[in-house]
């Protein structure tokens, strides 16, 4: 029987990233994946989605009358879309697996990998059984780590078929873009499918949103931003809408909506896209074989250390998805290195979940990080926000991308701390992370005052958008009341604009 420093289920971001932080120790590793090389986090995941939606853009922009000039002759496959999504797909799974064969035990290294493909179960706390079309294979390990992420959620009244009825994982089955859809959820995997396929401009898209605003977590404004470009876009947004039936044709999809005034409507489409959220891979663990139980919602139950139990006596954890944080990539990689600094090295910080930032791919990109105005009010937090319109932002106009923001929310209680922010536009999701800086050291608005951003540059639409906080915009609210906005909000007042 092989035994191993450390096994790692599953190889996607939290997975390889603990992987790797284990050989920097001179660890010897079991990487044990059952499906595609990097996980979700590759394949049907963050990597394809958003290399199919910048080939959208690129599409969108090229198409566009508004920039002095228009491209002629525009045509777009999607077997050739899809054949360059698996492509960038492949690059990156070459990558890691030339990692993976670098350190392999026959390399001398004294921090090694050995990679086996196939289901892993516990037998019991220290040893894992692997299956695969070879029969089954018992490993030893002094630390596991699951990071089996997570899959879509099944809907309770749709069976998804790959052929009709599709959900994220199987759209790269289509041979053609589908000249009308429905997409059932209005989360951010739902909108940033609904944009992808719009920007295109071969399909139709409907989107059903059960409530009255897509990305309902995320403040009014913010939510009525995605709402609009999305239809500007020319997604038809099904709102207070609900899911009666679904009749199937040989050709087409008939789709009989209910709506919260009373009545309903007949949509007929081509396809539907099932987005209503995901959910843990736990099921196929045998965890029961290691004393190992999940909550109600399946995912498992982790400490700040991310150990499934007392950590001094623990040894296996979990990262991803299933632990139920935050479902990022960004989360499982931190979560991943975490535990394996944790156990082989000196973790010297906590994880904090609250500062991550979150990128959503729309049109334009969305990002954010830290609190919203909604959460602050939840927690009875006083703030101030300001929201600065990028088409007073030079840049932002010298590109003809003038639609976006900045947000930013800070306290209000003298220490004039940075709480969140929320941009749209070019460049958002790489400017964010500065943000998320500012807020993980809890550095003081007047700070930042001090730094002065280049001209002309995007972040400018930061410098003013702080500057207003104290009356030194260059560009009034008076003078542009839709474009530049205060709030100011305490327990014990009403809202001031």
């Amino acid at each position: 029987m092989e035994k191993y420093d450390l096994a790692v289920i599953g190889s996607g971001p939290g997975g390889f990233a603990a992987t790797m932080r284990a050989v920097d120790f001179g660890k010897n590793v079991c990487l044990i994946e059952a499906g595609n090389l990097g996980g979700n986090g590759i394949v049907n995941g963050p990597l394809t989605s958003k290399t199919m939606w910048e080939l959208s853009a690129d599409y969108a922009v090229a198409a566009a009358v508004d920039r002095g000039y228009r491209a002629s002759g525009l045509q777009v496959d999607y077997n050739l879309v899809k054949k360059t999504v698996l492509k960038a797909a492949k690059t990156k799974q070459n990558q890691i697996l030339s990692q993976i064969e670098t350190f392999s035990p026959r390399s001398g290294n004294r921090g090694t990998i050995t990679y086996k493909q196939g289901f892993a179960s516990f037998a019991d706390r220290h040893h894992l059984n692997i299956s695969n079309d070879s029969g089954i294979e018992t490993i030893e390990a002094d630390y596991i780590i699951i990071a089996t992420g997570s899959r879509p959620r099944p809907h309770p009244d749709l069976q998804v078929d790959q052929k009709q009825i599709f959900d994220s994982d199987g759209l790269l089955n289509l041979d053609r873009f589908p000249e009308r859809m429905m997409i059932i959820g209005s989360g951010i995997i739902g909108c940033e499918f609904a944009t992808i396929f719009s920007n295109f401009g071969h399909t139709e898209v409907h989107l059903l949103d059960r409530t009255h605003r897509v990305i309902p977590f995320e403040d009014d404004d913010v939510s009525d931003f995605v709402s609009q470009n999305l239809q500007k876009n020319g997604v038809i947004i099904h709102h207070t809408a609900n899911l009666r039936t679904v009749r199937k044709h040989p050709n087409f999809l008939e789709v009989v909506l209910d709506y919260e005034d009373g009545h309903s409507s007949v949509v007929e489409v081509d396809i539907i896209l099932v987005s209503i959220g995901r959910d843990p891979n736990t099921d196929k663990l045998e965890l029961q074989n290691a004393g190992i139980q999940t909550n109600s919602r399946g995912y498992l139950r982790i400490n700040e250390e991310c150990a499934l139990g007392d950590f001094d006596q623990c040894n296996v954890f979990a990262a991803g998805d299933i632990t139920g944080q935050k479902a990022l990539y960004g989360v499982a990689e931190e979560q991943g290195r975490f535990i394996v600094e944790a156990i082989f090295g000196e973790s010297c910080y906590p994880l904090d979940y609250s500062h991550m930032p979150t990128l959503m791919f729309f049109k334009p990109e969305l990002a954010s990080v830290g609190a919203n105005e909604k959460m602050l009010r939840e927690k009875k937090i006083p703030y101030k926000a300001a929201y600065y319109s990028n088409e007073l932002v030079n840049r932002t106009i010298a590109m003809r991308s003038t639609n976006g923001f900045v947000k930013i929310m800070v306290s209000n209680d003298g220490t004039d701390r940075i709480l969140g922010m929320r941009a749209a536009g070019p460049q958002a999701s790489a400017f964010i992370v500065s943000i998320a800086y500012l807020i993980n050291s809890d550095i003081r608005l007047q700070q930042v005052l001090q730094s002065i951003h280049p001209h002309p540059s995007v972040t400018e639409g930061i410098q003013e958008c702080i500057r207003i906080l104290y009356n030194q915009s260059i560009f009034k609210p008076k003078a542009f009341p839709s474009l530049i906005k205060v709030t100011e909000w305490k327990p014990d007042s009403e809202k001031k604009d």
